[in-house]
């Protein structure tokens, strides 16, 4: 099985499979082969792209797509990422949130698998993931290969969006975005990792997803970082630096990306330890400063007033950002110095999305 991306314009995305290939839809502006009738769709064309917008799409450079096809696709990603490949399987569910670990079951890099459109059931997922480690996570996956019937390929030629409601009443669901061309959305579901990411999409570059997300406006990616690091969910190498972050300190099982019955993966045996023990004594938290350091190192320690070691600062912009603090501090207003020295203060707060009983952990 190989895949096609952008086959010179004709196709977003073919899959070949025994001599086949799977129709998927044709970019706007791109000519039909003769005889093809295609629908041309979009929220400009029908009216609903008018009024005003309820939805702000975002667009995320920092993340790239690869697809990996194959037969073999699903037992060999089994073996490599912490939650279970064959929920994809499952009807209705076409997005999984996940890790890759190293042998000492530290992160190595956070991913999304999604269905590939198009491929047989089981053998073909797209995989999203911070663009900076593209080559790495390539390097990493044909290192556990070896002879299974697969394939691993970059897109460079997709992008991805988040989409975001506008305004979001508190405690309520929003409603999901109407789509005016499915047909040309290669990836439209919820974000896996919580409600409050609102949903995913991917595009060929090429398309404008104000043609395909109704009742949308276009956002400025700062504002999608800055949303982030409100609710404290961390994303790249930033975040979760490779190979030191701990999957359970940076709240996988609450994001819904680890599996605890599937069987062993890299990694598997130092995680499930921690879990079954329940002994988590730091966790990766939102933190507001007190004012916004310009100067400040990520990784840069965290203290109490009377001086003892809470935590780390992780990343962030401005005042906002990620801190992995000790939980028996986080209560606590704590302090960091800048690599000016100058001392900022800084509190750290329990997310919304966060499970109740883990607010007192």
């Amino acid at each position: 099985m190989a895949v096609l991306c952008l086959a010179r314009g004709a196709f977003t995305c073919a899959t070949k499979h025994a001599g086949r290939y799977s129709r998927v839809p044709f970019l706007s502006g791109v000519s039909a082969p003769a005889g093809v009738r295609v629908r041309r769709n979009s929220c400009r064309d029908t009216g609903r792209g008018d009024g005003p917008a309820r939805f702000v799409c975002y667009r995320l450079p920092h993340r790239a797509v690869l697809a990996i096809q194959g037969p073999d696709t699903g037992p060999f990603l089994q073996g490599i990422v912490t939650n279970d490949v064959g929920l994809l399987e499952e009807p209705g569910l076409t997005a999984l949130y996940s890790h890759m670990l190293n042998v000492q079951g530290r992160t190595l890099y956070d991913v999304m698998l999604y269905s590939l459109k198009g491929a047989e059931e089981g053998q073909g997922v797209f995989l999203e993931c911070d663009g900076t480690l593209k080559d790495s996570i390539v390097k990493h996956l044909k290192m556990y290969k070896l002879r299974r019937k697969l394939t691993i390929n970059p897109c460079p030629e997709l992008s991805v969006w988040a989409v975001l409601p506008k305004q979001k009443n508190a405690g309520q669901e929003a409603s999901k975005p109407e789509l005016c061309s499915p047909d040309k959305a290669l990836v439209w579901d919820a974000d896996p990792r919580t409600q409050e990411m609102g949903w995913r999409l991917v595009l060929d570059s090429r398309v404008d997803p104000l043609d395909i997300v109704a009742s949308c406006q276009k956002g400025d990616t700062g504002e999608y970082h800055r949303h982030r690091y409100t609710i404290g969910l961390p994303e790249g190498a930033r975040d979760l630096p490779p190979g030191l972050a701990l999957p359970l300190e940076s709240n996988l099982v609450f994001m819904r990306g680890i599996s605890f019955s599937k069987g062993c993966y890299i990694g598997q045996e130092l995680t499930a330890r921690t879990h079954h023990t329940g002994v988590v004594r730091k966790r990766l938290m939102p933190v507001r400063l007190s004012a916004p350091v310009g100067d400040l190192e990520d990784g840069a320690a965290l203290q109490t007033r009377s001086g003892k070691p809470a935590g780390k600062h992780r990343s962030g912009v401005g005042e906002l950002g990620l801190g992995l603090v000790r939980l028996a501090h986080a209560k606590e207003t704590l302090t960091l110095k800048s690599s000016g020295d100058a001392a900022v203060s800084l509190e750290a707060s329990v997310p919304d999305w966060w499970p109740k009983d883990k607010s007192g952990d």
